[in-house]
């Protein structure tokens, strides 16, 4: 499949005429004979690139990111809806909001760039939180409930406790205190911790029952099942609990819990158009045509490669660090607060200027 989609982008790219702003520079002789030297070696350039990074594309990856990706992730990984459901839900809220990506781009010819990017990752950082919370609740009521109620903790050695980043998924935990916190994690359960006796392998308490995670200095092979039996009989959903939200087809969506999460994921789509509409030209029109492709493919590709790319996994593993299933929200919203003050500081507004121009 992908080797006939590339032909079909090639064909198209051939079908296609240069910009009028690059024939014009090429016409000229005015195009640069080293633009990764003059993009990033001439502080002046270097400058411009790191300011888009920073006031626009940071924002606008990591938002771009929640949206769409980590939304699909937290319904399938944390909530434990299953995948057919949870990619038709999100599909769905990217069909409604997709008309977002024209309107915001039309308005910001209008009003300008900046003030919709930075809009866009503003209220998307400051309702998070809530729209995450209205998602559990509806799409998972029971483990909405037994967040709230049932009470989890984690007594372990801290020395035993290490980090649980796992961004490609390979990792295998042998300490006691990250076998129980992964496992957990994994499970979608809410959970604190505390200092267990040194030297002594982790523990688990699900309200007052006790789970061993180790044995005879190695992982308790009933450990899973005995676990999963602790936080169901606690009050935490089967995994086959009625009340979780499945769609049994692709028109069966004429219900109000299924209604009330496309809604809330068509918000979190409409945050992503909103900072998405306008990127494209907000980048162009801060770099001179002779260097403009090479300048803006900096700040575009490391603000949504690694600032984006990065979230899924950075996120879990906030989660399993912390026992908050929430927990993993504040990496992009420190990150698109950050892009607010230094767009609001440092980003000028491009909307007016001459894409023609060369310096």
């Amino acid at each position: 499949m992908s080797i006939v989609l590339l032909g079909i982008s090639v064909w198209i790219r051939l079908q296609l005429n240069e910009s009028p702003a690059f024939k014009k520079m090429k016409e000229e002789g005015t195009h640069s004979k080293a633009p990764l030297s003059e993009a990033f070696g001439q502080w002046g350039n270097a400058k411009i690139a790191l300011i888009a990074l920073f006031g626009l594309v940071m924002g606008q990856g990591v938002v771009w990111y929640t949206g769409q990706f980590y939304a699909l992730f937290f319904l399938q990984s944390i909530l434990k809806i299953d995948g057919y459901t949870a990619n038709l839900l999100i599909a769905y809220s990217l069909i409604i909001g997709t008309g977002g990506f024209i309107f915001f781009g039309a308005l910001s010819d209008r009003i300008g760039r900046k003030p919709i990017i930075l809009a866009g990752c503003l209220i998307a950082a400051l309702t998070y939180f809530p729209l995450f919370g209205a998602l559990t609740t509806a799409a998972n009521p029971a483990l909405a409930n037994a967040i709230a109620t049932v009470k989890v903790s984690v007594a372990a050695d801290p020395a035993d406790c290490g980090n649980l980043f796992n961004p490609v998924g390979t990792r295998k935990f042998t300490s006691s205190c990250d076998v129980a916190r992964d496992a957990l994690a994994k499970a979608g359960v809410k959970y604190t911790s505390t200092a267990g006796t040194a030297g002594e392998p982790a523990k688990i308490l699900v309200n007052d029952a006790e789970v061993q995670v180790f044995k005879d200095g190695k992982v308790d092979p009933d450990f899973a099942k005995n676990l999963t039996a602790a936080v169901v009989a606690a009050g935490y959903p089967k995994a086959d609990d009625a009340g979780k939200v499945k769609l049994n087809g692709v028109f069966d969506i004429f219900k109000s819990q299924t209604l009330t999460i496309i809604g809330i994921l068509t918000i979190l789509v409409i945050y992503v158009t909103m900072v998405y509409g306008p990127i494209a030209a907000a980048l162009v029109e801060l770099f001179p045509t002779r260097i403009r492709y090479t300048s803006m493919s900096l700040p575009y590709h490391i603000g949504n490669g690694w600032f984006g790319g990065l979230l899924p996994a950075t996120s879990f593993a906030l989660v399993a660090q912390t026992g908050d299933i929430y927990y993993g929200l504040w990496y992009p919203i420190v990150f698109a607060l950050a892009t607010v003050v230094i767009g609001l500081l440092l980003v000028p507004e491009t909307k007016d200027r001459d894409i023609y121009a060369n310096d």
